[in-house]
């Protein structure tokens, strides 16, 4: 494959996605752009945003499994990596949980106990589950996409733990449609509302969605200043007065390779200062955890990433 051939699969990607949902352009970008690069989203949003459909949709675009789990309070970790079953005559059968999956849908993450957030950090973090001293090896390519409810309008919710929002390569939004973009979506609720994606196809297949995964890396070139410029907004937000913590370097990697895969979207074989910039808010903001200083001014993270994309010198050609 050469950069036209991968330019024209990950489109065909969006393009299949954009068929079952509606109006949500920038998001579905992000998010195929996100799973290409290779990492796990998190959305935030209310509910009946068609979250869950674009995660099976994708599944379903990529070629891959798709399983899904619901965050509650009552989750257990062996509901998520699995559990043994021993017989009566000493057999012992391991029933694999639903992260043995490509594609796996955390519905409402931030509902369910630390214990069963250290187990999802582990699988993203190693790709692989111990259970009783045994290991076992997900899928790959293996993905991510959870569902965060806004902490702020529900009681219930635990918040997610410093590791495990850093495992995130990207924040997205969800929200409401427009009026115009509700009118369409209800037209086609008789398939929506049972998260139908029968009118979606298969791109790639698995085999060759990891080739196209691996790509990247050649076929897109980052110029040493724009990894500057993406060092200098990370290290800027770091040393924010009103920031206790910023972005880590694991979150300037996952902007360096985010930002290549958006270019190729976008037509070019090179990133520009301009799809890092598109990218800051998704991609920093929930990274950082600020001083107590900053509620008082009414300041949030999305006000410094903006803040530090006004200050911080952009590369020159």
């Amino acid at each position: 494959m050469d950069f036209n051939d991968v330019r024209e699969v990950v489109l065909r990607i969006i393009s299949e996605l954009s068929r079952v949902l509606v109006g949500k352009e920038l998001l579905i970008k992000h998010v195929v752009a996100t799973l290409v690069a290779g990492g796990h989203v998190l959305i935030e949003g209310p509910p009946g945003v068609a979250k869950t459909l674009l995660a099976k949709a994708l599944a379903k675009a990529i070629g891959g499994e798709f399983r899904r789990v619901q965050g509650n309070p009552d989750l257990l970790p062996t509901d998520l990596i699995g559990y043994y079953i021993r017989g009566l005559d000493g057999s012992v059968r391991f029933v694999k949980g639903p992260v043995f999956t490509n594609v796996l849908m955390f519905d409402e993450l931030n509902r369910t106990p630390t214990r069963v957030q250290s187990a999802l950090l582990q699988v993203m973090a190693e790709y692989q589950v111990s259970i009783e001293g045994t290991t076992y090896e997900v899928l790959r390519p293996f993905h991510i996409i959870a569902t965060e409810v806004p902490t702020e309008e529900e009681f219930g919710t635990y918040p997610l733990t410093l590791n495990l929002r850093d495992r995130f390569w990207i924040k997205c939004t969800s929200g409401y449609s427009s009026v115009d973009e509700e009118f369409e979506v209800v037209k086609r609720s008789d398939k929506i509302y049972l998260i139908d994606v029968s009118e979606v196809s298969s791109v790639v297949d698995l085999s060759s969605f990891r080739e196209l995964q691996k790509s990247i890396d050649k076929f897109v070139y980052v110029d040493d200043r724009v990894v500057k410029y993406i060092v200098d907004l990370a290290n800027y937000l770091r040393s924010h007065q009103l920031v206790k913590l910023g972005p880590s370097h694991r979150g300037s990697i996952f902007m360096y390779r985010i930002s290549k895969v958006l270019a190729l979207i976008n037509g070019r074989d090179y990133v520009i200062p301009d799809d890092v910039k598109e990218l800051a808010i998704e991609v920093f903001t929930h990274r950082i955890e600020l001083r107590r200083g900053a509620e008082v001014e009414g300041r949030t993270p999305q006000d410094l990433v903006n803040e530090a994309l006004s200050k911080v010198p952009v590369p020159k050609e």
